[in-house]
């Protein structure tokens, strides 16, 4: 089947240009000049379908490098499944995931990611791939990952944080990383200081403190600089490449800053909720109500100026990509089983349904450019994860993930407005947005238009993962 893609104007990471874009099956198969018969035909009559992009965006469908569907944590699952995430991700115009496949203590990674695979194969509505994360460093493991790298998991998380359940201690993160310099694989850090984060939590709890607010209050910013400066020290040491996933204090983004500037092949995403929301506002809603938004690392105070900094940040590029950090959970039955002590409360927010959206609105917002939000959202997280240029571009041979997009649109978040997630609640209630999805390609599928799903799961297929194209 062709179609053919009329009238838009093409953004890419280098710019904006109005054309049309010829798709053929499930790839790109020319961008040409509106109206253009270079390719000997009139493509509009030729083609199966047109549609008709008239004063909106063509952009590469997103690519969000960092969910987690059907997590385990803290005694219950993250709420979306494959098959509910992955649709939901369409509808926000996001055509591929990045997972994280498990490893725990005792486990063996192959069996953590056949796991993984069990659960999203033949369930997805659009493309998907996996990193994998190393929850027990030792000989077995460090082995694995040479051989994983092979099959196409490019990329191994550690975590400084959550002692007993993923932590690493130093030396396993060197151990790890120096694999890594081997290999050619990505690091990827959560980087908290958990040992002493654990002796903060018990102390506020020792006090009575058991409100969702003090996640954040004992969780603070020095906890995820230190362990952000030792990670990248670390990083340099043994030669690894370190990608700091949802950083959300600036001055662990300094630290990061300051490394890049130095020539370490260090990068640092953040996600929206560290853009928008803030431990005043939502952490410290009335009640139980800022249970909603527990999530690690946590929101941070908007009175430190914190949000502004991370999107300067995304400006100068220090921070390279914007994720999710999807983990959703719903309120009922979920989130209140932290009721009366906030370090049971599960960590994680919903959000791969609107992360196009609401990082446009940084567009609208005279934060980053039209470019920039393409680059952040769709490329950069390509390139930085080995799917470039399968994914990220709209390029003849590039798969045809294609999203139209309308600056003249408009979307209004709520869980009883735009809500696709398995969720009980929207983080993102009460949220306007100067834009909207129309219509969503996944490899040359239709899968969203008009308002209306038209995808299907089992059409999203596993994608085997380069190395990172951003190292040197």
């Amino acid at each position: 089947m062709t179609i053919l893609v009329r009238g838009g104007t093409v953004v890419g990471p280098t710019g904006a240009t109005r054309a049309d874009v010829l798709v053929d099956g499930e790839t790109i198969a020319a961008l040409v000049e509106p109206g253009s018969t270079a390719l000997g035909a009139d493509l509009a009559a030729t083609a199966d379908r047109v549609i008709d992009a008239t004063g909106k965006y063509v952009i590469p469908g997103g690519v969000d490098c960092h969910t987690h569907m059907e997590l385990p944590f803290g005694g219950t699952f993250a709420s979306d499944t494959f098959e509910t995430g992955t649709r939901a991700a369409a509808w926000g115009g996001t055509t591929t995931i990045v997972d994280f496949a498990v490893q725990r203590y005792g486990e063996r990674v192959q069996d953590g990611l056949a796991a993984w695979h069990a659960k999203a194969d033949g369930q997805c509505a659009i493309d998907y791939a996996f990193h994998q994360i190393v929850g027990g460093v030792d000989d077995e493991s460090l082995k694995a990952m040479d051989e994983l790298v092979a099959e196409g998991i490019t990329s191994f998380k550690l975590f400084m944080a959550y002692p007993g359940v993923f932590y690493s201690d130093d030396g396993q993160i060197v151990r790890a990383m120096q694999t890594a310099a081997g290999n050619g694989a990505m690091i990827m850090m959560h980087a908290e200081n958990g040992t002493a984060i654990d002796v903060l939590v018990k102390q506020a709890l020792a006090r009575g403190e058991t409100a969702p607010i003090h996640h954040g209050l004992t969780r603070p910013w020095e906890t995820e600089a230190e362990a952000s400066h030792r990670a990248i020290q670390l990083a340099g040491l043994t030669g690894a490449p370190l990608y700091i996933v949802h950083m959300s204090a600036k001055q662990a983004v300094a630290t990061l800053a300051q490394a890049r500037d130095a020539g370490q092949n260090v990068f640092g995403e953040t996600c929206p909720q560290y853009l928008y929301l803030s431990l005043e506002e939502q952490l410290g809603a009335p009640g139980f109500e800022g249970a909603k938004w527990v999530c690690s690392t946590p929101l941070r105070s908007r009175a430190e100026g914190h949000q502004d900094e991370l999107w300067k940040y995304l400006r100068t590029n220090d921070l390279s990509v914007v994720s999710t950090d999807h983990c959703p959970f719903c309120f009922k039955e979920q989130k209140e089983l932290g009721l009366g002590d906030f370090s049971k409360i599960p960590n994680g927010i919903g959000s791969v349904e609107h992360r196009m959206d609401l990082i446009y609105q940084g567009v609208v917002d005279g934060r980053i450019t039209l470019a920039r939000w393409v680059e952040l959202c769709a490329t950069t997280p390509a390139r930085m994860f080995g799917l470039y240029p399968r994914k990220g571009i709209i390029a003849p041979g590039s798969d045809a993930d294609i999203v139209v997009y309308d600056p003249a649109g408009h979307t209004s978040i709520g869980f009883e407005k735009t809500h696709h997630m398995n969720m009980d609640h929207s983080a993102w209630e009460g949220y306007e947005i100067d834009g909207h999805v129309d219509t969503v390609l996944s490899r040359g599928t239709v899968v969203i238009d008009g308002g209306e799903y038209l995808g299907r799961k089992g059409h999203g297929q596993y994608l085997r993962r380069g190395l990172s194209q951003y190292l040197v």
